[in-house]
């Protein structure tokens, strides 16, 4: 742990009084890590139990456990890899919580990558309604979208794009949305050194101007009636409460929820909460907004209204019919070698920098269609024709994920496999072995 900056450590005992020496004694501790359970893929009960680590309840999200003694190596798990959970700091996951999102909303994450708090959006959405997630950095987003791949997400859109262009162009459209905002990182000290040696008051205040500047873009894309939640990693009044107070000071068509700590400790707003290591996780802020006055969600006045699919739709269902026995709920399009199932409702995506809306289903080699791994992360075995499913012990798993060819008594043809019945990708079988179709570039490496 690197040496934490003077000003820092002034602030923070400011801002926690007499609790300051506990925080002060536990800044070279080991940081809390996490996970939240992905509900469209399986539940706590089915999942923790099959776990090679032990949990305990979070208090800050109802799906969301701290990870007890060691779990080296995660992200090399077959359950991992088959999006059973996401790997989380145990804070992080309050903001989503708070935003209360219930099946059928439309919901934007503004600043989305790498997709923690996505995906616990999209386990509340449990496939129905529209999740929108953004990443201006382009790099990042492409992150994002595998994320939002490996949890099977259906019914989503990943994009890049500037926050005001974004939001100009949807305005009051999202039922809910989450500005979770860059900011100086100081509840990631204990995990990530780079962030201490890089802080500075100058940046501080710099980061809470464009978090100000991101929170009045979403106000746009919110309905009336709405709710947002603002959200940071880090401590400073500059960046929370000061962020809060400008921006009601400014809009005066939003309102402040209160909220009643159940978690956390009070902030100097009636509406943010705020979580520090003394409290279970490494540091997070998050306030509620609500938009003021009565609207209805533009997915259900909509509903009626669907665009018709593809002409060439007919013709990849009918190539993969022998793989499913059931597709995801959607419309299906063509664009060129591509056959994408788009979610069934949708605004216009132009000039919004859309990476993908819905599912890669397949792509056409050859004349053939060949199904896409992200649709087989979208499905489940009982939708699927042949599935191998293998306990996550079994080594045949371990080899599949290095990309190797493996047994399979699953008979001829494209088949899904699975660990513990939650499907983490696909190969094609044939003589009894499965030509793995794992992508390369999320193998686990030698």
């Amino acid at each position: 742990m690197c040496q934490l900056p003077a000003d820092f450590l002034s602030a923070m005992k400011d801002l926690l009084g007499d609790d300051y020496d506990r925080y002060a004694a536990g800044i070279s501790e080991e940081p809390y890590k996490g996970i939240s359970v992905n509900r469209l893929k399986t539940d706590p009960e089915r999942l923790l139990p099959l776990l090679p680590f032990g949990v305990e309840q979070s208090p800050f999200y109802e799906d969301g456990y701290r990870i007890t003694g060691e779990a080296q190596g995660m992200g090399r798990l077959p359950l991992h890899h088959a999006g059973a959970f996401y790997v989380q700091e145990p804070s992080a996951s309050s903001a989503v919580g708070l935003l209360q999102v219930r099946p059928g909303e439309k919901v934007l994450d503004l600043c989305a990558a790498p997709g923690g708090k996505s995906a616990q959006i999209a386990s509340c959405l449990r496939g129905k309604g529209l999740l929108w997630s953004n990443e201006v950095v382009r790099s990042r987003a492409q992150i994002l979208l595998s994320n939002m791949e490996r949890m099977g997400v259906a019914n989503g859109v990943v994009s890049s794009c500037f926050p005001e262009v974004l939001c100009e162009k949807h305005r009051d459209y999202f039922d809910k949305i989450l500005v979770d905002a860059p900011c100086s990182g100081e509840g990631m000290f204990r995990k990530n050194p780079v962030a201490a040696a890089e802080w500075s008051r100058e940046h501080v205040l710099a980061c809470a101007d464009r978090q100000l500047s991101i929170l009045h873009s979403a106000s746009i894309a919110l309905r009336k009636g709405g709710r947002m939640v603002y959200s940071t990693c880090t401590f400073s009044r500059e960046e929370n409460e000061g962020v809060i107070q400008r921006f009601l000071e400014t809009h005066p068509d939003f309102e402040p929820c209160a909220v009643t700590p159940v978690f956390g400790r009070p902030s100097g707003v009636s509406c943010g909460i705020r979580i520090t290591p003394l409290e279970g996780g490494e540091g997070h802020f998050a306030a509620v907004l609500q938009r003021k006055g009565e609207g209805i969600s533009v997915l259900a006045a909509n509903r009626g209204g669907r665009e018709r699919e593809d002409p060439l739709a007919g013709t990849v269902r009918k190539e993969l019919q022998s793989i499913f026995t059931e597709l995801p709920a959607g419309r299906m399009t063509v664009i060129k070698d591509k056959a994408i199932l788009l979610p069934e409702e949708l605004p216009d995506l132009t000039g919004s920098g859309v990476i993908r809306a819905g599912v890669l289903a397949g792509e056409w080699k050859k004349n053939r269609l060949e199904p896409a791994h992200a649709l087989f992360m979208a499905s489940s075995p009982d939708r699927c024709c042949r599935v191998l499913s293998l306990s996550p012990e079994d080594p045949r798993l371990e080899d599949f994920l290095k990309g190797y060819e493996i047994d399979c008594s699953a008979g001829s043809g494209y088949t899904a496999v699975a660990a513990a019945d939650i499907i983490l990708g696909f190969g094609k079988c044939s003589g009894g072995r499965l030509k793995n179709k794992y992508p390369k570039g999320l193998r686990n490496t030698l």
